[in-house]
């Protein structure tokens, strides 16, 4: 009943729009108080969980997310997709944006700085394009949250982080559900999209684009096209090769993705000054000091709520309704669902992982098979109204209103994500086919 309370206590605070880390604080304050329990030792042990050289990957990652947005390397992965004959056949610029942020997101690891970057970048031109602005918000959104499927990304490695699992293993888990989700955003794109062929006002607008960038650095339009993208879309290549290719761990990566974005930002395509990187630095130390505030009263709320057998309660309660594996997987994924519509990824991540792993592991899914139906569930739950954050900043930064917005968005949860999902969660081999290729599992 208390740990009844204790939840009924954080969806209550989270729902009238108490900050995640003092909602997670109210709960385990309210534990602490009908258990007795010594609160110091629960500090001591959040402070110990989080004193781990693996995090140190996310506030290195968001600082390279920041200084790519702010660099012009962001704009340059962005131009060179729209180059390609994606972006000449009805739908292509919605196409674009999708791929863009699958790029943008093997970068920078997180789905509100691709959303950030790529929304700002492509919803003008969609615009431009006659895309409707509920379209553009809900395409935009549902894309931005590839960012934390396609690695390297920050939410599998606060799941490896929790788990205690490889972190390449987990980013290897949600590479095929992440390129799935890709194909079906882009083909419901296409399918929404009621215009016409945009192949004359594409070449228009990337022509006017390369005559702009040709006048402001003293080159040929054709020079720019040659050499201006080489460099971001090097990042990428060279990130993702060190990773899979044994020569540096993820958090070496994410220090690697910093040092290249500065001087290439700096030098290259010369958008980044003190100024900026000055933004950059403040941006990426607020983004860190909340993560790890909510960490730290997430780990302690976990611990407790580990500590009353919350998962062999949530079991019970679930084998009671159904024995069958399938059915029990389903109702999980409600409940991922729902947690997902209530708080952030990176909260909702380190909430479940240690409540949710045991009930899993007793079901027959390996922690890597579950890290991407972990990943999808809160990826389609950041964008499921009515809460719904990343559709609420998709909101602010193209410019659309949410009603505008819902219809496109449920249908992409309809035709994109759910099948996504129900793959991923029933179809093993599909998110466990490169971990164990690679000799992961």
């Amino acid at each position: 009943m208390k740990v009844l309370v204790a939840l009924i206590i954080l969806i209550v605070s989270m729902v009238i729009g108490v900050p995640v880390p003092l909602a997670f604080l109210m709960s385990s304050t309210q534990l602490c108080l009908v258990n007795g329990t010594n609160t110091q030792m629960l500090l001591s042990y959040g402070y110990k969980a989080i004193n781990s050289v693996l995090l140190l990957t996310i506030p290195l990652f968001v600082l390279a997310g920041s200084l790519i947005n702010n660099g012009g390397l962001g704009e340059k992965l962005c131009g060179t997709v729209e180059k390609s004959k994606l972006g000449k056949v009805k739908g292509g610029l919605g196409m674009v944006a999708v791929v863009a942020c699958a790029v943008f997101g093997a970068v920078s690891g997180s789905s509100s700085a691709t959303l950030s970057c790529v929304g700002s970048i492509m919803a003008p031109k969609m615009k431009e394009a006659g895309y409707p602005d509920g379209l553009v918000g809900a395409l935009m959104a549902s894309s931005g949250v590839l960012g934390i499927l396609i690695p390297p990304s920050m939410l599998m490695i606060l799941f490896a982080w929790a788990a205690n699992v490889s972190v390449l293993g987990c980013f290897l888990a949600t590479v095929l559900p992440g390129i799935l989700l890709v194909v079906l955003l882009s083909l419901v794109n296409c399918f929404l999209f009621k215009g016409k062929s945009e192949a004359s006002l594409a070449d228009h607008l990337i022509q006017t684009a390369q005559m702009k960038e040709a006048a402001k650095a003293g080159k040929s339009a054709e020079g720019e096209k040659q050499t201006s993208a080489i460099p971001a879309l090097l990042m990428p290549v060279i990130i993702l090769g060190s990773i899979y290719g044994g020569f540096l761990t993820a958090t070496e990566a994410a220090a690697l993705s910093v040092f290249y974005a500065i001087p290439v930002g700096i030098f290259y395509y010369k958008k980044i000054n003190w100024e900026t990187y000055k933004t950059a630095m403040i941006d990426a130390g607020k983004t860190a000091g909340v993560i790890m505030i909510m960490m730290l009263t997430v780990q302690i709320l976990s611990r407790l709520y580990i500590t009353e057998n919350l998962p062999d309660t949530i079991l019970g309660v679930l084998t009671a309704i159904s024995n069958n594996k399938y059915v029990i997987l389903l109702m999980i994924n409600l409940f991922m669902v729902i947690m997902g519509m209530l708080m952030d990824d990176t909260s909702c991540t380190i909430l479940l992982t240690p409540i949710l792993l045991p009930i899993m592991t007793s079901l027959g899914i390996s922690p890597f098979h579950f890290a991407a139906i972990l990943g999808v569930n809160i990826g389609m739950g950041n964008i499921t109204p009515p809460t719904a954050p990343l559709l609420y900043l998709s909101g602010r930064i193209t410019g659309a209103q949410v009603k505008d917005m819902l219809k496109p968005t449920l249908i992409m949860i309809a035709f994109a994500w759910v099948p996504t999902l129900l793959i991923t969660t029933f179809w093993p081999i599909f998110s466990e086919v490169l971990p164990r290729i690679l000799g992961y599992l």
